[in-house]
């Protein structure tokens, strides 16, 4: 009777599912949390290339998907900083389909600047330890760095009139001690997580150029 009832339990906990859900922050500037200090100032974007070792090699498509990635991230935190009119030309002809359907003339604001840039280094290793030939214990390290340059350009005269540079670095530890504690397998989101972080650090600089008034 007793192992009918244990049966009966861990049938209907196997029944069971459970879901759950929450908000994840996600971080903005730095220098958004300040007010600015004049004028926005106007900045179109150009390309954003990956010029890193990542992704590259005999078994690559040749789609520049971090650099892709790296383009949309600068474009939202140049927007989230509160310094600058972002002007994004990769959706001017879906504008202009929906201002024609509209019956509307478009006028479309002109750029003081363009903003570019890379990805200049750009990688993930994993690093372990053991102690007494893993007996009593080890630990491994995932470890995601990233580095950005973005230029600013003057479209009148195509001048590079300031260069930064955004680097970060993202790390996972766990530690199994006498065969208790976590593991971790390899986490694919620390990519995106060390990029946003590069990116973020080179836009509190273009930022700061634009509170300065090294930036009109």
């Amino acid at each position: 009777m007793f192992l009918r009832f244990m049966a009966l339990i861990l049938l209907l906990t196997g029944c069971m599912a459970t879901e759950t859900m929450r908000v994840v922050q996600t971080p903005k500037p730095i220098i958004s949390n300040t007010s600015p200090i004049g004028k926005s100032v106007s900045v179109s974007i150009g390309k954003f290339n990956n010029k890193s070792s990542y992704q590259k090699g005999i078994f690559s498509d040749g789609v520049d998907r971090l650099g892709s990635q790296a383009q949309t991230t600068l474009i939202a935190h140049l927007n989230l900083s509160n310094r600058f009119n972002v002007l994004d030309r990769s959706n001017t002809e879906s504008a202009k389909q929906e201002a024609d359907i509209n019956k509307q003339k478009q006028n479309i604001m002109g750029a003081n600047y363009i903003i570019a840039g890379d990805v200049t280094e750009f990688g993930r290793k994993v690093v372990g330890d053991y102690q007494l030939f893993g007996i009593l214990g080890r630990g491994k390290n995932q470890i995601a760095y990233s580095k950005v340059t973005i230029n600013v350009i003057n479209v009148l005269t195509s001048q590079v009139v300031l260069s930064v540079q955004g680097a970060g670095e993202y790390k996972l530890s766990t530690r199994e001690v006498v065969g208790f504690g976590g593991t971790a397998s390899y986490d694919s989101t620390l990519n995106g997580k060390v990029l946003d972080l590069a990116i973020r650090e080179g836009v509190d600089k273009l930022g700061a150029a634009v509170d300065n008034g090294q930036l009109k």
